[in-house]
């Protein structure tokens, strides 16, 4: 984030996907903005149609006979990262995660004021989301949709360290280097939570995520081993942005990578 950005009050964070655009830190007028209550209410629209999507599926599958399946539930997930990355990304960044907007910000690609703000509107979306899901699937239908460890507490925190690290080094990767191909950040995306849930749902849930996490917990009241949730993906996604930092530098021109963060697209002049 360029200094003028910093300072005008709008505090926007652009990543250039554009090759042939000046390094963001030229001139900041050229590139859209948006207010920042504009980008809480897309982190909260956003969290919640991603926790619906997802939970919804889960939901469904348990209340009819597995009838969607492991691979239908990965990929109900991947789907939805994968659209909202590319219907809000523009606007807010598409966090959607209060681990990745906490990594992000240990490697300055993000404003800490601006950290508990995106978190609370992570959290509400997603317990909105797991309230309208109670609502729909009362009664004997009600289904818990949070994440539970299906083995021990160590187990479930060695992994879903291992799979948000693996996540947030990947949007480090297409989200904050412009060698990559930026275009198809949401695809990348997307791809890697469905390979996450795929194999560590049925250990963990895969949340990868607090927030997914802690809204059902809220509306189902059921708090079993959620500091796993809260601790482990913070720590995985610190750890993934700052791996993929460590090996990211290269002599190419600074212009080709960035100081921002995530999904936010330059616009053309």
């Amino acid at each position: 984030m360029d200094e003028n950005s910093a300072n005008n009050g709008t505090n926007e964070v652009v990543l250039n996907l554009d090759k042939d655009v000046p390094n963001v830190t030229e001139d900041s007028s050229s590139y859209a903005t948006a207010s920042f209550l504009q980008k809480l209410v897309a982190e909260v629209v956003g969290t919640y149609f991603l926790i619906f999507a997802g939970c919804a599926s889960v939901a469904v599958n348990k209340n009819n006979d597995n009838v969607v399946t492991l691979p239908g539930i990965s990929i109900v997930w991947g789907l939805a990262v994968m659209v909202l990355v590319y219907s809000l990304g523009h606007i807010s960044g598409a966090h959607f995660n209060p681990a990745v907007t906490i990594a992000f910000a240990t490697t300055r690609r993000f404003p800490f004021k601006q950290v508990p703000a995106y978190v609370v509107a992570q959290v509400l979306g997603s317990t909105l989301a797991a309230g309208t899901l109670r609502l729909l699937f009362s009664g004997k239908d009600d289904q818990f949709v949070g994440t539970l460890a299906a083995g021990s507490n160590l187990q479930a925190f060695v992994t879903e360290f291992i799979i948000t690290f693996y996540l947030m080094f990947i949007i480090s990767g297409v989200a904050t280097d412009n060698r990559a191909i930026g275009e198809l950040a949401g695809i990348a995306v997307g791809s890697t939570v469905l390979l996450n849930v795929m194999f560590a749902g049925p250990i963990t849930g895969a949340s990868m995520n607090p927030a997914r996490s802690i809204g059902p917990a809220f509306v189902h009241n059921e708090y079993k081993g959620i500091w796993i949730y809260l601790v482990s993906p913070i720590l995985g996604a610190v750890a993934g942005a700052w791996v993929y930092n460590v090996i990211r530098y290269t002599d190419k021109p600074v212009r080709e990578i960035t100081k921002s963060a995530s999904f936010l697209k330059a616009a053309k002049p």
